[in-house]
């Protein structure tokens, strides 16, 4: 396509410049051809001097920007109609779709992250000393892995529940006679008596388990090689778990960066399995220990997550309106066109509530919600009953699309961080 002659008339590009062989395929040339029609490369036989290139760079950069702004302008005032528009062909008025989406994804997700308070998890996971407790007398030590009791807390707990199970017996008296039955299987069944009368007390369950677990971590503690190869006669998911739980125990304890330090330390096969393990384990105290550093690191990558999101989303949008003459392309283009004013509503709410402090979000959003009515009766002219219907059903699919397509990045983010 041959550019207009409008925008550069003086410097390299004046009469006396100009050839009659394009200098980058060899096109003949006339001499009023200001580009060559075959590769579009300007007609001109002077050597680049660096005015010339800054002349280029800006005269590029204006001829962008009034695109830009012809672009804005229509997305946000002429709902549907840009779409119409560079699907009829008239294409050079406008930026193109994708670059554009992509540039206002970018701006977006950099502002959010900048402006969220992700860090400060950061900062509180520094003070986290690998115990999870929540008020229960049991509590699960990250650090050692193991099951602590609060012996007293335990008691108290008991005393408690002893006393709601009274009460309950008061209210209902079916479950005292269920509790009654329970009594007579033991005396009717004496060799139940000892598994029941053991499942019921609830110490002893756990400080068994307790028990074993300290044995275990005392067998690791005391030969980590011989615990791991303990560990491959497994198969399966038994297996990963127990390696995984093995290295992570190490990657704390030993301060382990990468998979070939444990292999030389512990003398570890080297195999997927266990690379994956490692891997697994690796990400998750990443995970643990950098839980703000996480969530800014995937959000960086939803840019590109949605391009692959979009795609999937017009196969739907195709199905809908699949009576209708449009391509697959041509719905793709109008996703990217409302996404990318979704995208510019997002970011002037972000700026909103940086300058006022207040939540403007949710303005934006409904906002949004009527101009995508507005485009899809202008681009595909159909009547308000079926647009609404149409609308609803592919908002739906969208936010379960979304939905779906979140869980999953931020899922796969915890395995590969």
């Amino acid at each position: 396509m041959v550019k207009k002659d409008s925008l550069i008339t003086k410097g390299r590009y004046e009469l006396k410049f100009r050839g009659v062989e394009c200098l980058n395929c060899g096109h003949p040339l006339d001499i009023s051809d200001k580009y060559c029609p075959n590769c579009s490369q300007a007609n001109s036989t002077k050597k680049l001097t660096l005015r010339d290139f800054f002349d280029e760079f800006f005269s590029g950069l204006i001829n962008y920007d009034s695109k830009l702004l012809t672009t804005l302008y229509a997305l946000l005032l002429r709902p549907g109609r840009i779409t119409k528009d560079y699907v009829s062909g008239k294409r050079v008025t406008y930026t193109n779709p994708f670059r554009f989406l992509l540039s206002l994804a970018f701006l977006y997700f950099l502002m959010f992250t900048y402006n969220n308070r992700f860090s400060n998890l950061d900062e509180a996971a520094k003070n986290f000393d690998g115990t999870i407790y929540n008020g229960s007398p049991i509590s699960f030590d990250v650090d050692a892995g193991n099951i602590k009791i609060d012996s007293v807390a335990l008691e108290e707990q008991s005393k408690e529940t002893q006393k709601a199970l009274d009460s309950l017996k008061k209210v209902n008296p079916d479950v005292l006679a269920g509790m009654q039955k329970l009594d007579s299987i033991k005396d009717d069944t004496p060799e139940l008596s000892p598994q029941l009368t053991y499942l019921d007390s609830l110490g002893v369950f756990t400080k068994a388990i307790n028990e074993k677990k300290m044995q275990k971590d005392s067998f690791m503690n005391a030969d980590p090689q011989g615990y791991f190869k303990s560990l491959e006669s497994e198969s399966g998911f038994g297996e990963f778990s127990k390696k995984a739980e093995f290295f992570g125990y190490f990657i704390k304890k030993d301060t382990l960066f990468n998979f070939e330090q444990a292999q030389a330390k512990y003398n570890i096969e080297e195999s997927t399995t266990n690379k994956m393990a490692f891997n697994f384990s690796n990400s998750i105290w990443k995970v643990m220990s950098q839980p703000g550093t996480w969530i800014n690191d995937t959000i960086s990558k939803l840019p590109f997550i949605i391009f692959f999101f979009l795609p999937v989303f017009t196969i739907f949008i195709s199905l809908v309106y699949i009576r209708n003459n449009h391509t697959y392309t041509d719905h793709l283009i109008f996703s990217f066109h409302n996404q990318s004013l979704l995208f510019i509503l997002l970011i002037l709410s972000l700026t909103v509530d940086t300058i006022f402090d207040t939540s403007s979000s949710g303005i934006f959003l409904l906002i949004f919600g009527f101009y995508l009515y507005k485009a899809m009766r202008k681009f595909y002219g159909q009547g308000r009953f079926k647009t609404i219907v149409k609308y609803i059903f592919l908002n739906t699919i969208f936010m379960i699309l979304a939905f779906f397509t979140i869980v999953v990045t931020f899922t796969g983010s915890v395995f590969t961080y």
